[in-house]
């Protein structure tokens, strides 16, 4: 399993990742280890917000490619009203992922 997750940053900004190992990744980048992202090294993670689970990275990966150019109001409207159908209509097959969190 691939998971896709977005963390919520101290500065309000939105991180945006995939990952095999959920609680590890997370991990990493709230202890701020050598593993964790460039950019969540110089902007503390201060929750998770939401992820999805697939079947493969290349579904993981494109998925994190189209959340990435979302305007910051769509990555909110994502994160509250879970409307991945609708906001990637016709980028992604939204049955594909089962949102987790």
């Amino acid at each position: 399993m691939y998971y896709v997750y977005m963390l919520r940053c101290d500065d309000n900004s939105i991180y945006t990742g995939i990952t095999t190992d959920i609680n590890r990744r997370i991990s990493e980048h709230l202890k701020k280890d050598e593993k964790c992202a460039k950019y969540t090294k110089h902007h503390t993670v201060k929750k998770v917000e939401c992820y999805w689970e697939t079947e493969n990275r290349v579904l993981a990966s494109k998925l994190e490619f189209h959340i990435k150019r979302l305007s910051k109001l769509n990555k909110e409207s994502l994160i509250i009203n879970n409307n991945l159908e609708e906001l990637l209509n016709g980028k992604v097959e939204a049955y594909r992922y089962k949102r987790i969190i």
